[in-house]
């Protein structure tokens, strides 16, 4: 069953759905509701979650626009300061999820669409939106509190050379402290609803404050947010190739109940690197 046939059960997401997906729900205060949630829903948590923060733009469901309507998706965001959104679907509900926590980077990102659309045209793509994209849709973003950055690099490392096993199960308890991971992709989100062996995202490490571990979800969010735009324009707005290497998602520590050595072991899955595959300009975090 794909992502477009499931109703909106949420309470039976808790036993099939891996961990990200219930927890993005459960901080949206989605969980109780009884209803698939639309775009007055959505306007409607923005200003209660991000109370005097929250600029927009507004969600507004693809009904609502006349069929006439051709513009790009990131030409209306821009243009309208409104996020088409499409109703009943799970794959805009979870992008609504993280416009909703990560408002400034969201806009940061269409904000790079339109000036690759402004100087380039709609098609053909140009690499970076490439880049953009992929993030946007499968991204992962590591969290680092400053005093860990010797020791996340270390981790990062063990990653980023597909070195599987040391990095997910002999440094388990580190991602939770050393390394913090945070869903950005939306589309994962989507594919995560019924978790399969497969699902790959892309990481993007960020450093953050020494107390950032402890700090309520929402004031986690906020400074996330701020850390991850400054990140990605450190980053060269993601001019350069090769910059998020690939991380199986099912692999993250509490990410799902099957974590043994033998689901380690999987290299379909947990493939080792590929010859000749150059190192990302990410490392080492903190240069």
């Amino acid at each position: 069953m794909n992502s477009s046939q499931l109703h909106w059960q949420p309470e039976q997401l808790r036993h099939v759905a891996a961990a990200p997906v219930t927890a993005t729900l459960d901080l949206l205060g989605l969980l109780p509701s009884t209803r698939f949630p639309d775009a007055e829903v959505l306007n409607h948590l923005a200003q209660h979650h991000r109370p005097g923060d929250w600029q927009g733009p507004a969600f507004k469901d693809q009904g609502g626009y006349a069929t006439s309507e051709t513009r790009y998706y990131e030409q209306i965001i821009a243009q309208d300061k409104t996020i088409p959104t499409r109703e009943q679907s799970w794959h805009d509900l979870f992008n609504a999820c993280i416009w909703l926590q990560f408002p400034l980077t969201k806009r940061y990102l269409n904000t790079l669409h339109m000036q690759d659309i402004t100087a380039h045209g709609v098609h053909p793509r140009t690499a970076r939106r490439n880049h953009i994209t992929h993030f946007d849709e499968c991204g992962v973003v590591l969290a680092v509190p400053a005093g860990q950055v010797g020791q996340a690099n270390n981790l990062l490392n063990l990653l980023a050379t597909h070195q599987w096993a040391p990095a997910f199960a002999e440094n388990r308890q580190a991602w939770q402290n050393t390394l913090l991971p945070f869903v950005f992709g939306h589309a994962n989100l989507e594919m995560m609803l019924q978790p399969f062996v497969g699902i790959t995202g892309k990481w993007l490490a960020v450093v953050v404050e020494d107390d950032f571990a402890g700090l309520p979800p929402w004031q986690q969010r906020q400074q996330l947010d701020q850390a991850l735009l400054a990140r990605i324009q450190q980053l060269d707005n993601f001019k350069p190739a090769r910059l998020m290497p690939p991380l199986p998602l099912l692999g993250v520590p509490g990410w799902y109940p099957l974590q043994d050595a033998a689901f380690y072991a999987n290299q379909d899955y947990f493939r080792p690197l590929p010859p000749g595959k150059g190192q990302t300009i990410q490392l080492p975090l903190g240069k």
